[in-house]
């Protein structure tokens, strides 16, 4: 399978086994993240055996009518949702364990959030697979155990990837595959019996579906989340680190925003559009506070100009992440989203605007209006920071009036100390701050930083002034957006799991004055038209429509009018073996039915899910036989099909023209 899940002959660099497909992290490996995940998943399996008891007992209590077992049963009950509780506290502590995917360099800056990876199970398809080659394309599906085989290894390798650029490329690789898996082998009309089973990163929820779109929402979740480790992990004291950051939580917003609109019902809470939105706020505040960290890295000059510069863009990130904030505190997404998370946004909208008034109070008391200096420029620039002046004074009258500057600076002073306060009140409420020593010592350096400011500037003889100093715009040189993937079109449905096929049949195909009896149009597959109803061809059974997919020993499914000419031209007296199918009308094809559901858990969470056994092997591989998959060739070469399929280019999955994120399926509406 190999050859055709890489179109054009696509290699890989790295490390690879079986030809193509790169290998994920050891998951034997002691690390602290590979700790986190194994954590996270023997806690799913936790949740859902507790599930499984509180859905059971719910049962017993409508059944029974004896007072004494229903006395017990709701006492049961009572343990089971204090253990889930428990269980979900503990997922909520995972999610909080932000430290393990920082920079191990990382000394002065405050740590940033990343995603977790979703957990999922064991899929086999190879029963599944097998069967529908042998009962749709009518050929033997033992024949490409093999290609299964390496199916399956590129998707355990997805459960582990690496934490670099190469994981996300096998993401990216892994989900083009499954663009053309859904169109060979996942029919709309029927159900082919493989289930796909995820937890919910927040819940722990498992949900089990049929159907291929949970496994590429869920593929592109993941994809979204290595991003934003890789962003969490970059080294933010060098320009080159903060600039990989930027561009890592940029593009997880993008990956998250074609998720949530291309599948707009994922039945899983993590996916949802309302938690969706909230990781998007996220990963671009965070896009944002390491654009601020990159233009201060070099230091701040103390300036006038400079400073009001550095205080707008403080003031930008103080407010992407008051945004997040409001956005966390909505019912129902407060109930689900960490509190460390909300305790976090909340301490960085503090703690960011509280520099911007910081810097503010700087430029008016550090400076003065000398006659040297550009009175209009100054006037200007100090107006943009107000969206009302103080107490309705005129800029050139605070700029000329030194008690006024140093009034008004002094009020800003009060502003960005009150915030610092309020910020490390925010780290002391939650205990996952609380064990981060290095946000700590930062929150109280800003605010030791202000206070002294503040002695300063404080005369004994002043009577206490209760000005408040007004808000600050904020503004910024570079607004942190969305890197959306480019969505190309995906590939044609001529041999696919969508349409129905006769068997192929072979045809002794005789020569009469040196005439065909039937023309060959289209480009690949190429099909028969014209035919001649009284030809020899006719009469051995060849239909006007059918394709040519063989000519003797020589597969041509996806070969050009040209090169099958080239094979018939050659035709003696004798003939030659051609073999045809039909395409059948499949209008006909009675609906799926909807998987089961298991009493008292959500309807998307099936009793396959229940009854799955997680230690499940995948049969031997047999020996390599042409593949039915190698269709997607040209000559059996590794060069490209003209149907477009989806490419997985090794150079990244965004900055290459190769498709990766085909569109021109509906699936919004799949779930």
């Amino acid at each position: 399978m190999t050859d055709t899940l890489i179109p054009n002959g696509c290699k890989t660099n790295g490390p690879v086994e079986s030809g193509y497909f790169k290998k994920g992290c050891n998951p034997f490996a002691q690390t602290g993240r590979s700790k986190l995940q194994n954590k996270r998943a023997l806690l799913n399996q936790q949740i859902i055996k507790q599930m499984r008891m509180r859905a059971g007992a719910e049962n017993l209590l409508k059944a029974t009518s004896n007072n004494k077992v229903r006395e017990q049963v709701v006492l049961e009950l009572s343990y089971v949702n204090s253990d889930l509780q428990l269980l979900m506290e503990e997922l909520e502590g995972l999610n909080s364990s932000v430290e393990v995917y920082q920079n191990v360099q990382e000394t002065s800056s405050i740590p940033l959030i990343p995603l977790g990876l979703k957990e999922t199970k064991d899929v086999d398809f190879s029963v599944a697979v097998k069967d529908f080659i042998l009962e749709h394309y009518s050929e033997d599906g033992s024949n490409f155990q093999d290609e299964i085989d390496d199916l399956m290894d590129l998707r355990q390798a997805c459960r582990t990837p690496s934490r670099n650029p190469s994981g996300v490329d096998l993401l990216a690789n892994y989900f083009s595959q499954l663009s053309l898996l859904e169109t060979r082998f996942f029919s709309p009309t029927r159900q082919i019996g493989i289930f796909f089973t995820w937890y919910d990163s927040f819940t722990g929820v498992p949900v089990c579906q049929q159907n291929i779109s949970l496994e590429k929402a869920s593929i592109l979740f993941n994809m979204a989340a290595l991003y934003s480790q890789i962003g969490t992990r970059a080294d933010r004291q060098t320009q080159a680190g903060l600039e990989d950051a930027i561009t890592a939580f940029q593009k997880s917003a993008g990956v998250l925003h074609y998720l949530k609109e291309t599948f707009t019902h994922t039945p899983s809470y993590d996916m949802s559009p309302a938690m969706l939105s909230i990781l998007i706020r996220l990963m671009l505040a965070q896009a944002q506070e390491c654009w601020f960290e990159q233009i201060t890295l070099p230091g701040i000059r103390n300036e006038f100009f400079s400073l009001l510069r550095i205080a707008q863009e403080a003031a930008k990130v103080g407010e992407t992440y008051n945004e997040v904030h409001q956005s966390m505190i909505q019912t129902p997404i407060k109930n689900n989203v960490p509190f460390f998370w909300t305790t976090m946004s909340e301490l960085k909208t503090n703690h960011y605007n509280s520099l911007a008034h910081y810097f503010v109070s700087t430029a008016l008391l550090d400076h003065q209006l000398m006659p040297s200096d550009d009175e209009d420029k100054q006037e200007k620039a100090l107006s943009q920071i107000y969206d009302a002046m103080p107490e309705g004074r005129s800029p050139v009258d605070i700029l000329k009036d030194k008690e006024e500057r140093r009034r008004i600076g002094k009020a800003h002073l009060q502003r960005s100390i009150m915030g610092h306060e309020e910020a490390v009140r925010t780290h002391s409420r939650c205990r996952h701050l609380q064990k981060l020593d290095i946000l700590s010592d930062i929150l109280q350096a800003g605010l030791k930083r202000s206070l002294t400011k503040f002695e300063q500037n404080d005369k004994e003889e002043e009577f206490t002034d209760y000005m408040l100093a007004p808000d600050i715009i904020s503004k910024t040189e570079k607004k942190a957006e969305m890197e959306i993937p480019a969505a190309t079109k995906g590939p044609l449905s001529v041999f696919s799991a969508k349409q129905r096929w006769s068997a192929p049949r072979t045809i002794r195909l005789r020569l009469q004055d040196r005439d065909l009896g039937f023309t060959l149009k289209g480009d690949v597959p190429v099909q028969i038209q014209s035919l001649d109803p009284f030809c020899a061809a006719a009469a051995e059974g060849v239909k006007e429509g059918d394709y040519l997919v063989a000519v003797g020993d020589t597969e041509c499914k996806w070969l050009g009018v040209s090169d099958v000419m080239k094979l018939l031209k050659d035709v003696d007296e004798e003939g030659v073996n051609i073999r045809v199918v039909s395409m059948l009308d499949s209008s006909s094809q009675p609906m799926p039915t909807k998987s089961a559901t298991y009493g008292g858990l959500p309807k998307t969470y099936s009793m396959i899910c229940l009854a799955h056994d997680e230690d499940d092997k995948k049969s031997r591989k047999v020996a390599k036989k042409p593949s039915f998959l190698s269709w997607g060739l040209k000559n059996k070469q590794k060069s490209g099909s003209t149907l477009s399929l989806p490419n997985a280019d090794c150079n990244g999955p965004w900055n290459r023209p190769c498709p990766t994120y085909p569109s021109s399926y509906n699936e919004s509406g799949l779930y």
